[in-house]
């Protein structure tokens, strides 16, 4: 049977700030990508968030991203590669530490925001972020943006990865993100991304808005926690990949 994982962001509030609805997407994922205080999030926000995570079922990553917490780290950033490579580790190395506390464990890495859309252009940036995160957490199974240059950084570095697809975004013919400034790059219509993710892994494939389609190993699909139908889209996505027969549960990690 083919089967794919779900996973969500979150962990993104911050004080008395809130944002997204996560104990209702903890009821529909089957992996988190709980901020770690950089681009969102805060220590409070991260325990509880991992703790009902657990309670779940639902497997933790680590999701780093820029310190930019007014840009919700959706702002490209010219950083020294050393301290970018640090400010991962110190991330990581929050997640690992507060799951531990809380009786949790941290399985997977997920960057966030423009380190990610940075990371799946250029390889070598990917790879040296993925080395640090793993410098801290060996056992970490790396997620990447699937036929992008993050999958060729861990194939490079010989780590276990799963490959992921996104529900609620649109994509380039090279599998990169369309850019959010552009219409139509996020998508809101809990039916259509349910539709769309039943073709796509069906297929195998990352189908791009020019109708390209690129072939990929898809292991996880990802739902945007911080969107105003973010549940809705889960559950249409979730009970759209049952009803076509695929099972969702949490990946495996894939060898390089």
């Amino acid at each position: 049977m083919t089967r794919v994982d779900l996973n969500a962001d979150m962990g993104e509030s911050f004080g008395p700030w809130k944002m997204g609805d996560d104990a209702s997407l903890l009821q529909t994922v089957t992996s988190a990508n709980i901020a770690c205080g950089a681009h969102a999030g805060d220590p409070d926000v991260m325990a509880a968030t991992m703790r009902l995570a657990t309670e779940n079922g639902v497997g933790i990553g680590a999701h780093p991203g820029f310190a930019d917490l007014a840009g919700f780290g959706r702002n490209r950033m010219s950083v020294p590669r050393g301290s970018l490579q640090n400010s991962v580790r110190y991330q990581v190395a929050a997640s690992v530490g507060m799951a531990r506390a809380v009786g949790a464990e941290v399985r997977h890495l997920k960057l966030h925001g423009a380190m990610a859309n940075m990371a799946s252009e250029d390889e070598t940036l990917a790879r040296d972020l993925y080395d640090a995160a793993l410098s801290v957490a060996p056992d970490l199974i790396v997620m990447v943006l699937a036929a992008t240059a993050q999958e060729d950084a861990v194939r490079s570095l010989g780590c276990t990865y799963a490959g992921e697809i996104f529900a609620d975004r649109a994509y380039n013919d090279d599998a990169t993100l369309v850019d959010r400034s552009l219409p139509g790059a996020v998508i809101h219509d809990p039916q259509v991304a349910g539709k769309r993710m039943v073709e796509m892994v069906k297929a195998g494939a990352i189908i791009t808005d020019s109708g390209k389609r690129i072939e990929t190993a898809i292991d996880t699909i990802c739902l945007h926690g911080d969107t105003p139908t973010a549940v809705e889209i889960a559950r249409s996505v979730r009970g759209a990949l049952e009803t076509a027969g695929i099972s969702v549960t949490k990946f495996d990690g894939r060898a390089p």
